[in-house]
């Protein structure tokens, strides 16, 4: 049974699910930044996955990276996975521009974070809501 790390619950917003992945919102209006976590169960490795699952994380990771870069007008997109401090596997996916806040140092622990408001979230759940496909599943709505 899938179990998101206790750290990514406190740090983020549920959006929903892509076929393979749960899509986040990190808790900082610094920067878009999202974080796609595979419903797997102790996978701490990309090449734990197996092949599809690989392929299809790759696909989301794509999809969302083209209509962030989009819709957020990025200079360029940070994609990563590290887990250094949350073992269970993560791919940062950080929309950068020349104006943000830490450009063009790494966001990690550059500056302390801005939680969203409710309304700030909603208007970021409309923009996406427009841009992604019928694959993705906004959490609390049903298909």
């Amino acid at each position: 049974m899938f179990t998101l790390d206790q750290r990514l619950q406190q740090d983020t917003v549920l959006l929903g699910d892509f076929p393979l992945c749960r899509l986040l919102l990190m808790n900082d209006a610094n920067y878009p930044w999202f974080i796609l976590v595979p419903r797997r169960d102790e996978v701490s490795e990309l090449f734990q996955l197996d092949a599809q699952e690989q392929q299809q994380l790759w696909r989301e990771s794509t999809e969302l990276a083209e209509v962030l870069k989009d819709t957020f007008k990025a200079d360029k997109m940070n994609v990563a996975t590290l887990g250094n401090v949350v073992s269970q596997l993560h791919m940062h996916v950080i929309v950068r521009r020349k104006d943000d806040p830490a450009w063009p140092a790494p966001v990690w622990g550059k500056h302390p974070a801005k939680p969203y408001s409710d309304e700030q979230v909603a208007a970021l759940r409309d923009k996406l809501r427009m841009a992604l496909d019928d694959d993705f599943q906004f959490a609390g709505e049903s298909a």
